[in-house]
């Protein structure tokens, strides 16, 4: 049995015209769009935390967070942070982390390496370790109509 497990996480939010807090790997992003959410709607943690967790099936976001009262606004850092601290004392080592921010607004290009640095160092990983990458729908769907965002994050971990 191998000692490598790979995980998968996606999540997406639905975005308005505004002025709130954007935020994506725990990074305030400058735009013109705010995030609906229960939480800080930071897709990109939420979609790594979940790869995380499937890949150690520790269950899922909805699990350690549930939409209540108590994690009303909660930070997705901090949760991101909880969860590596979960499967360090399992026995777990996140090997990589590659993922894909998909959206018209707000665009990523300038904050990518922010991102992955700001992870890098929530995780305590190496930066390159952490692959962020973005992409548009070219007008399509609820991302391309500027009416939601999404995250696909993919987790190698290894059992110590």
């Amino acid at each position: 049995m191998s000692n490598l497990r790979i995980g998968q996480g996606f999540d997406a939010h639905k975005i308005i015209k505004g002025s709130k807090d954007f935020i994506l790997g725990g990074i305030a992003i400058d735009s013109e769009y705010e995030v609906v959410a229960h939480s800080d709607g930071d897709i990109i943690s939420h979609a790594i935390i979940d790869a995380l967790l499937g890949a150690c099936k520790m269950g899922d976001i909805g699990k350690l967070a549930p939409s209540n009262e108590e994690n009303k606004g909660v930070s997705s850092i901090h949760l991101l942070k909880k969860v590596a601290t979960m499967l360090l004392e399992a026995g777990y080592k996140i090997v990589n982390i590659d993922l894909t921010y998909v959206g018209e607004e707000p665009r990523l290009e300038k904050f990518k390496k922010k991102i992955e640095e700001n992870l890098a160092k929530e995780l305590k990983m190496n930066p390159n370790d952490i692959s962020c990458k973005a992409t548009t729908t070219d007008g399509l769907g609820y991302e391309g109509a500027r009416e939601g965002i999404s995250t696909q994050a993919i987790a190698l971990v290894k059992k110590n």
